[in-house]
């Protein structure tokens, strides 16, 4: 494969270094603290070796607690406040987020406990790898697009047998904040992984991440992971800042019908998550409660009949940017 190909499949957000807070710009703990945290944070993730070990052996509806348990737990060693708002269906369904930081895997798992769409490099992690693998992370090679059909289908699989699934469609991290002036606040979404929703006669839940500074209520980058920004140099961001508050907004659900097209659905999804206040008129989405109070904006693009209505695009292969 081309160079020029592996860039179409691996997309970048153009966000950088210029993105991140420089040093004073955000408030910080003192050194004691930050060391606590750290050290808080690798118990957790000692402990989730043992979460991996009793996750295959225990009752769905048990394991589902116990991960959603220790991902809280780990968030909050990590010196970062969850807040969630809105409700999750209950059923299964195909979960949509933004991405910004490698915090945004804990927060969703933290909100739903649900099968994950991760890039193959996660699974070499220390401890959360295993842990992901053994909870049963889907991993994408994204130097083999021609792979991307099967994984599609393991998706839809995994909605129609009942399982949640939890995918980060933009492909790639986003600042997501206060950054840079020519740093966009999030990348488009890729239609590819909503045929499985389709497929599968699943509903789609936007869920929006963001990250903000609990003393001012602003949004902050210091949790991003772009570029040619390492783990460790992301981590110690991150336990440094004070009082890093991460959000996770649960959108109202879309209902895609049988011949939906995949790339409206993305599109509304994106909508959702994005916070933008009207739909694309081909869409013509017709308003919908939405799931929660806190995320009135959310029913203008949350609407199913009209994505279902529109036929899906024939003969066109499911690659990432399709």
């Amino acid at each position: 494969m081309s160079v020029a190909a592996h860039d179409l499949w691996r997309p970048s957000s153009g966000c950088d270094d210029d993105c991140l807070p420089a040093v004073g710009e955000v408030p910080t703990v003192p050194v004691a603290r930050r060391v606590l945290r750290l050290v808080a944070a690798g118990g957790m993730l000692l402990a989730g070796v043992g979460v991996a070990v009793l996750l295959p052996v225990l009752p769905a509806s048990e394991r589902q607690a116990l991960l959603r348990g220790w991902a809280r737990g780990t968030v909050r060693a990590f010196g970062v406040r969850l807040v969630i708002k809105g409700r999750l269906p209950r059923r299964r369904a195909l979960l949509v987020a933004n991405h910004v930081s490698w915090l945004d895997i804990l927060a969703v798992l933290a909100v739903a406990p649900t099968r994950m769409v991760a890039k193959r490099e996660i699974r070499s992690w220390p401890v959360v790898g295993a842990l992901a693998a053994v909870a049963g992370t889907v991993f994408v090679d994204r130097s083999r697009p021609r792979a991307l059909p099967a994984t599609v289908r393991r998706l839809a699989d995994a909605l129609r047998a009942g399982r949640s699934v939890a995918v980060f469609p933009e492909g790639t991290t986003w600042c997501a904040g206060d950054g840079a002036a020519e740093c966009r606040p999030g990348g488009g979404f890729r239609p590819a992984m909503f045929q499985a929703a389709i497929d599968a006669g699943a509903p789609v839940v936007p869920l929006r991440l963001g990250y903000r500074s609990g003393d001012t209520g602003a949004g902050t980058t210091v949790a991003a992971f772009l570029g040619a920004d390492t783990l460790l140099r992301s981590v110690a961001r991150v336990v440094a800042a004070r009082d890093l508050v991460v959000s996770v907004t649960v959108a109202a659900a879309l209902h895609p019908g049988q011949d939906a097209d995949r790339r409206l659905l993305a599109r509304a999804a994106e909508s959702a998550v994005h916070l933008v206040a009207a739909a694309p008129a081909r869409t013509r989405l017709r308003p919908v409660a939405a799931l929660s109070p806190a995320v009135p904006a959310v029913s203008a693009v949350s609407a199913v009949p009209a994505v279902s209505a529109v036929p899906a695009v024939p003969g066109r292969g499911l690659d990432l940017a399709a």
